[in-house]
């Protein structure tokens, strides 16, 4: 007994101590919270990685570069590149954008023959994919992103120019989406960012889209440096096969930018979510003219060759032309070593590099007479 009454006080201290330990501690978790948020930066700057593409002066692919030959800086400031690899053997995501306006008639079975040769040579896994999209006076997603190879044959035998098809829908069905018979516009702009801002932002691995058009625009929401900027953010490559067609004589209306949605309704859901894309603005002080998205243009003329080469430079893609002595097939295969031979660099941007807004890249080689091939810059924040 006379024990029990010695140890029961050792046990009430040894229960009680534990609560009291934990008392004395609660009073300093306030202390440290302010020390873990501070670093927002580090926690929302992510990997920004450069499909990089090099060439000797004769045009030869270079493929044989080390990580420390090349050199990065970004705004001006040097950055370290922490990843280096080859591009090959990552997911593969396609996008074919047609112009299907009545300026391309003349092109578009050279373009759906070699587009089909195209996608069998380039999606070798079941992780490649791709999405097939039409544009003219509204853009339209034939098929969605999918490594189906039959429904993407069936959505290339669908492309066709305003009224060239008889088609096999019936007219009285309202609600599905359907081009204008006529002609009378080329939503470029438009195809261009929903195909990145819709598709593109949501795949991994490899990205690249590939617009067949003669680059001109007449009615489009959305604005050439939109168009580049959702592509950008999306990390998608543009190359650009240029076929200058020969424009029909029409007088199209004026069009004030009203309205819900995307002309016609063609992309699922009615058109781009919201009515609009809110706002403007471009953080390099905008495009300077041309055809500011929702009007047909009234004075000047949009150099369509100039829009596609800007869509295939600032991104890191190369602008291409249909002539007699380059077709479309010769220009697929190309575009098929061209992404058989990238360099994959990855880097975490510095605090400085990694601020909102638009950030210049500047990539060199210390070896002289090489030509290298990546996107202008990057965006950060909304």
């Amino acid at each position: 007994m006379n024990v029990l009454r010695l140890l029961r006080p050792l046990l009430v201290a040894s229960l009680l101590l534990p609560p009291l330990v934990r008392a004395q501690q609660k009073p300093t978790a306030p202390e440290q919270t302010p020390a873990s948020t501070a670093p927002t930066i580090a926690v929302d700057a992510r990997l920004v990685n450069l499909p990089v593409v090099v060439r000797d002066k004769k045009g030869a692919l270079i493929q044989n570069l080390t990580k420390d030959e090349f050199v990065l800086q970004v705004d001006g400031k040097p950055q370290t590149i922490r990843y280096f690899d080859k591009d090959t053997n990552l997911p593969l995501t396609l996008g074919l954008l047609v112009d299907t306006s009545l300026s391309q008639r003349d092109v578009i079975d050279e373009e759906r023959a070699a587009s089909s040769t195209f996608l069998d040579q380039m999606l070798t896994t079941p992780k490649d994919k791709a999405f097939i999209i039409q544009f003219a006076a509204e853009t339209e997603l034939l098929q969605d992103v999918t490594s189906s190879r039959p429904l993407l044959q069936a959505a290339l035998k669908q492309i066709d120019t305003p009224g060239r098809s008889s088609g096999s829908s019936s007219d009285d069905d309202n609600n599905a989406p359907r081009r204008p018979r006529g002609g009378g516009g080329t939503t470029l702009y438009d195809a261009l960012f929903l195909a990145s801002d819709e598709l593109m932002s949501k795949q991994t691995g490899r990205k690249a889209v590939i617009i067949l058009s003669d680059g001109g625009d007449r009615g489009s929401r959305e604005t050439l440096v939109k168009s580049i900027e959702a592509a950008q953010r999306a990390d998608t490559i543009v190359y650009a096969i240029y076929f200058k067609g020969e424009e029909p004589h029409q007088n199209f209306p004026q069009r004030g930018n009203r309205g819900g949605g995307y002309p016609g309704g063609g992309y699922p859901g009615g058109g781009y979510p919201g009515g609009g894309y809110p706002g403007g603005g471009y953080p390099r002080g905008g495009n300077g003219g041309g055809n500011n998205g929702g009007t047909y243009p009234t004075q000047g003329h949009i150099d369509g060759k100039k829009n596609l080469e800007r869509m295939a430079q600032e991104t890191g893609g190369r602008f291409f032309e249909v002539k007699k002595n380059q077709d479309v097939a010769q220009i697929y295969n190309q575009i098929a070593e061209e992404l058989r031979a990238q360099y994959r660099l990855g880097f975490t941007p510095s605090q400085d590099a990694a601020a909102a807004g638009y950030h210049q890249i500047d990539l060199a080689l210390h070896q002289k007479g090489l030509l290298l091939q990546t996107r202008d810059g990057y965006y950060t924040g909304k």
